[in-house]
């Protein structure tokens, strides 16, 4: 069995994936949206779906596909050990950020008021 990782790797399984974060979907809106052909939308599915990654409905005479959010935690606590190295970065670009928003400090400059009399 392929690891979690290697399935990922696999832009089209990447792609169906992201189709089914917003909501379950069937194989021939799979299909449809990523202009895929239906053998191939299929396999990617039985991938998915033996991997753990989705699991599946019947409603009528449609197949939906939903994520499962297992293995996505496993890739996750995998990941978690390298978030240090990108979160320093990501909050020294916030900080940098945010002093880009703050108004530069105007120079003032000292004049002498001539008193008319």
């Amino acid at each position: 069995m392929e690891s979690v990782f290697e399935i990922i790797a696999e832009p089209n399984r990447r792609a169906i994936l992201s189709l089914l974060v917003s909501s379950e979907q069937s194989v021939g809106e799979i299909e449809r949206r990523l202009r895929m052909p239906q053998p191939a939308v299929s396999k990617h599915l039985r991938v998915l779906r033996e991997a753990g990654f989705v699991e599946s409905t019947v409603d009528a005479q449609r197949r939906l596909y939903r994520l499962k959010p297992e293995p996505f935690q496993e890739v996750d606590a995998w990941l978690a050990q390298f978030r240090r190295f990108w979160s320093a970065h990501v909050d020294a670009l916030e900080r940098h950020l945010d002093r880009m928003d703050q108004p530069a400090p105007t120079k003032r400059t000292a004049t002498k008021k001539k008193k008319e009399y």
